[in-house]
């Protein structure tokens, strides 16, 4: 019989886990923000092609806030917290903001692109810096940046000609 007080909260090292809370946490909170800055430009979106664009940003939103969702739980997983409380989120993410009020389809499109973008910095900085500390946790990020690739060429496509 195993004594609860006994088992380790995780199978990984202290140093490990601290080394993946530090590169993972930025992805939460950039995520986050992508998730209200998003939905943000769901609202606002105007232009001949609002309903694909509208929809089009409710799935950011829903694979963002999934993806956010993964690496927080990679990290608690880990047993360590992750404050991805909105003042946090506000004081510590890189997206950057979006307009305010209503925009038309190109700028706003343009908006969550950059959004994107200022999220796969972190991201890509995870998936370098996982490599030799945690496999699994780059994983967690290579996936996330697999989708975020995704999401991005899905809005792209609105802005070629």
């Amino acid at each position: 019989m195993t004594n609860i007080q006994t088992v380790a909260t995780s199978s990984v090292s202290a140093e490990v886990a601290a080394g993946v809370a530090q590169f993972l946490s930025p992805v939460v909170l950039d995520l986050q923000a992508l998730v209200i800055n998003g939905k943000q430009a769901h609202w606002h979106v105007r232009g001949a092609n609002f309903v694909g664009v509208h929809e089009l940003f409710d799935t950011v939103v829903e694979h963002a806030q999934d993806w956010s969702d993964l690496a927080a739980e990679r990290i608690v997983a880990l047993g360590l917290p992750v404050d991805a409380r909105l003042a946090t989120v506000a004081a510590k993410t890189t997206t950057g903001e979006l307009t305010a009020g209503f925009v038309q389809s190109d700028q706003s499109i343009a908006e969550v692109i950059a959004q994107i973008d200022a999220a796969l910095v972190s991201v890509n900085t995870a998936i370098d810096e996982l490599a030799e500390l945690d496999a699994t946790s780059q994983d967690v990020a290579i996936e996330i940046a697999r989708g975020l690739d995704k999401d991005r060429w899905f809005l792209v496509a609105h802005l070629s000609k």
